[in-house]
């Protein structure tokens, strides 16, 4: 870890210290700050908050809203949720995964997209719907699909 991100994660477990429940806003802290939880922040963690190192990776990889390194450029989230489901989403994500080579918590091996799941973009009479970063796309196809993703992977 670089030596100004390692200063930025103390200085959050210096203000997160004794807050009642610390954990999870500190996390989401060092995310902020860092674009993941860096490995080297594990043991930092553990110490400023007096957890074991078991019980800080325990939390980071039960929600997957955090994660152990940063996402891509963009983040592509796929509705898992029941209505979605019925509109064609798990053939979608199957799309997906092959179409990007990587699987869902994952990056792109050219670093351009992270696939997550999302479970109910709000959209539900209109799926399966997809988000690419914080803009929304519903009735999405694989091919459709394959049109966001070139569209969105020569925009970086």
């Amino acid at each position: 870890m670089p030596d100004a991100q390692q200063a930025a994660v103390e200085a959050a477990i210096a203000s997160h210290r004794g807050m009642p429940g610390a954990l999870l806003p500190l996390l989401h802290a060092i995310q902020d700050i860092a674009g993941c939880i860096p490995e080297g922040a594990v043991p930092l963690i553990a110490d400023g908050l007096n957890l074991s190192r078991a019980e800080v990776h325990g939390v980071i990889t039960y929600y997957h809203d955090f994660r152990l390194h940063p996402a891509g450029a963009r983040t592509v989230r796929i509705c898992r949720a029941e209505a979605c489901q019925a509109r064609g989403s798990e053939a979608l994500a199957a799309h997906a995964v092959n179409a990007l080579s990587c699987n869902f918590h994952e990056t792109t091996a050219d670093g351009q997209v992270t696939l997550e799941a999302a479970y109910c973009l709000g959209h539900c009479s209109v799926g399966p719907n997809i988000a690419i970063g914080q803009r929304q796309y519903a009735r999405v196809t694989p091919s459709r699909f394959d049109a966001l993703m070139a569209t969105t992977r020569g925009a970086s």
